[in-house]
């Protein structure tokens, strides 16, 4: 990506020295704190209920009941995950691996088209940061120029009741959140037990609760736009990911240079950027967008606003700063899918397909058969041969089963030792011990494969294969 600015748009400046450091540290190496200006404006709008819509589905998904389960579940602990009310296990990590793959490439495709839009409009540190963190900045301490003015200020009443209540707020905010994370990881009921149970019954949770409550606080009450330039290894990939067709944010320097200040002295030759800084000021990881293409830039469209709005006072053309690529703003041409763009799509579209197909056929249980080791076969008075196996069987779903089995290739009987049929726990595992009987005349070599149906109330659930052994013909 810094290559393609500095190729673009370092001969138009004359200079690329603000890509030698980070725009939120000075020569010293101290942070310069950003006090990002609020700021109204469609495009603002447009991204707020963006983010007000997925931080709703966030909050309320463990909470939505499908098949008596959360939506969404991660259990790490236990190897669960609930999604839209079905039950993954580790046995289903294949799709899993296609699912991520998938994913990746997607954001290969999303990337080279549009930039680093996930960032200013889904991401979580950014939903978190602009609707939560920031509005009770801006509620206690006001806007970018009070906030610059209580920082400066000597430490007395004022300061240190603002910064106490912002604060204290911080943490309730970061303690809040998580917890909802908390309850993706074990679910709403053990969340329930935890704050509604003696604290000495779960001791283990509460740690964990208040840890995480530490670790978001340090994130949005310190590390706050550090997370996306420093952090975060998504705003490093884009240097591979875009090119000069990518759509981002970008300020169209052939029509706004050169800059003069507006005003009766301003030249004929002056671009239409009157150099009023309102774009630096609204920037929420402190850079000037009009540089080219950064690191920093989470695509946000703030500096959109703030432009258009000055253009419309001055009666210019809206869009100086807006969604460019910079073959766009070179060239003058339109977006338009190429080779590599085509063959993500590709991909996707294969992945996507095969991983419906493979969704459509999953099983609802997880049964593996073996050979009891250390046991021979057992060659019996009737004629037939004895072969003893370890069953397990994994239930997916959140209904428990009686599971019997048959032999499907051959002629034989199947006696689970104990019983008629292995009872299969919802969301759980169950293990066993079967015989298998097969008359010797249907066995023709030593290691004989054979096919066993699993069933459940007459419907076949899966069919495993394993090996049966028999005497030498």
């Amino acid at each position: 990506m810094e290559n393609i600015a500095a190729n673009n748009l370092g001969h138009h400046y004359g200079h690329d020295s603000y890509r030698d450091a980070l725009t939120t540290v000075d020569d010293s190496g101290k942070r310069l704190w950003v006090f990002a200006k609020k700021f109204k404006g469609t495009w603002q709008n447009r991204r707020r209920w963006v983010g007000y819509g997925l931080l709703a589905f966030l909050i309320a998904a463990p909470f939505i009941k499908v098949n008596g389960h959360g939506m969404l579940q991660f259990d790490f602990i236990h190897r669960k995950f609930v999604l839209f009310g079905g039950v993954f296990w580790p046995a289903d990590f294949y799709l899993f691996v296609i699912a991520t793959i998938a994913f990746i490439i997607f954001i290969f495709l999303f990337t080279s088209i549009l930039g680093r839009l996930w960032c200013g409009w889904a991401c979580p540190q950014t939903i978190f940061m602009e609707l939560i963190f920031r509005r009770i900045e801006y509620m206690i301490e006001g806007d970018a120029s009070a906030q610059r003015r209580l920082d400066k200020m000597e430490w007395n009443e004022e300061k240190v009741w603002k910064r106490g209540l912002k604060y204290a707020l911080f943490f309730i905010a970061s303690f809040l959140i998580s917890n909802l994370f908390l309850i993706y990881i074990i679910g709403v009921p053990d969340w329930e037990k935890i704050v509604t149970e003696s604290p000495a019954l779960h001791v283990g949770g509460l740690i964990s609760m208040f840890v995480f409550s530490g670790v978001f606080y340090f994130v949005y009450a310190y590390m706050r736009e550090q997370i996306c330039t420093i952090v975060c290894p998504y705003g490093r990939l884009q240097s591979v990911l875009l090119d000069d067709k990518t759509l981002v944010v970008g300020y169209d320097y052939k029509r706004g240079d050169p800059r003069e200040k507006h005003g009766r002295k301003r030249s004929d030759k002056a671009g239409d950027c009157i150099d009023c800084a309102q774009c630096v000021d609204v920037c929420p990881t402190g850079i000037d967008i009009r540089n080219g293409l950064q690191l920093e830039c989470i695509n946000c469209t703030a500096c959109i606003d703030a432009c258009n709005n000055v253009m419309q006072k001055i009666g210019k053309e809206k869009d100086l700063i807006g969604y460019h690529s910079m073959e766009g703003i070179e060239k003058g041409e339109k977006f338009k899918l190429n080779t590599r763009r085509k063959m993500y799509i590709s991909l996707i579209c294969v992945l996507v397909f095969g991983l419906i197909l493979l969704l459509s056929t999953r099983s609802d249980v997880q049964a593996s058969i073996l050979r009891t080791p250390g046991l021979e076969f057992n060659m019996k008075s009737d004629g037939t041969v004895e072969n003893l196996y370890n069953i397990s069987v994994l239930n997916k779903t959140f209904k428990p089963m009686n599971v019997e089995m048959r032999l499907e290739n051959m002629e034989g009987k199947i006696t689970i030792i104990g019983g008629t049929e292995i009872l299969a726990p919802a969301e759980d595992m169950n293990q066993g011990i079967i015989s298998i009987e097969i008359p010797k005349t249907a066995l023709h070599e030593t290691d004989n494969p054979i096919k066993i149906g699993v069933y459940c109330k007459g419907k076949k659930l899966q069919t495993v294969k394993t090996n049966f052994m028999a005497p030498q013909q």
